[in-house]
């Protein structure tokens, strides 16, 4: 039997909550906004950029949020090509991804990131060649909408009821419910467990050990 685990990607497998929270600043200031507070910003990592803006600048005119958006877009990649970018794994996650892997599970990852943001982050940590299906903004609705987890369940012919979903946001735990696929939270990310569960998790993980043994189990 084929089975997969889809990882969301900030706020689950990296920490890249610093440098989403300075660049979004950054990028708000260039555009003579005021920027949100960095606890808004951080519950709407996971969204695609567009969708977040009407969330974080619901006042601005659609043309101000346009750029900030391609004002953020710029600020990432020149920090990423400046080599100031830090995006870390999580503690235990590098490991999981090699326990899964060695036991036959395909793995792939649903972001809110670009392509050119995740194939650089992954690749960063050597990780990229793990996934069979990587989703991302660029060509998918935002989460919740399922599309992203529908294309990497069509990419590694796998049943919803084979699949997982992982995630630290209700928006994705609310994409896997759509999906027909089973749900797991993660409680070091940018929403809370109760956040989480109501939003259809079957369970929160409070380590990467511990996500490990609710994949597993079916239960």
């Amino acid at each position: 039997m084929s089975r997969l685990v889809v990882f969301d990607c900030d706020g689950t497998l990296v920490d890249g909550q610093a440098a989403i929270c300075q660049t979004m600043e950054a990028a708000f200031a260039s555009t003579g906004l005021v920027a949100p507070e960095r606890n808004m910003v951080r519950r709407m990592v996971g969204l695609s950029l567009p969708y977040a803006l009407r969330e974080l600048a619901p006042d601005a005119s659609d043309e101000q949020r346009h750029a900030v958006v391609e004002a953020y877009k710029t600020g990432f990649r020149d920090l990423r090509l400046s080599g100031a970018l830090r995006e870390p794994l999580y503690d235990g996650i590098a490991g999981l991804i090699d326990e899964l892997s060695g036991e036959g599970w395909q793995l792939a990852v649903a972001t809110g990131k670009s392509d050119r943001g995740l194939h650089a982050c992954l690749d960063t940590h050597g990780i990229r060649h793990r996934f069979v299906s990587l989703q991302t903004a660029d060509r998918h609705p935002s989460k919740p909408h399922p599309a992203m987890l529908e294309a990497a369940l069509f990419e590694a012919a796998v049943q919803p009821g084979d699949a997982v979903m992982i995630g630290d946001t209700s928006f994705d735990m609310e994409m896997a419910v759509a999906a027909g696929v089973r749900a797991i939270g993660v409680a070091w990310g940018y929403h809370e467990a109760h956040e989480l569960r109501a939003a259809g998790a079957v369970a929160v993980a409070e380590t990467a050990e511990e996500l490990g043994e609710l994949i597993r189990d079916p239960a």
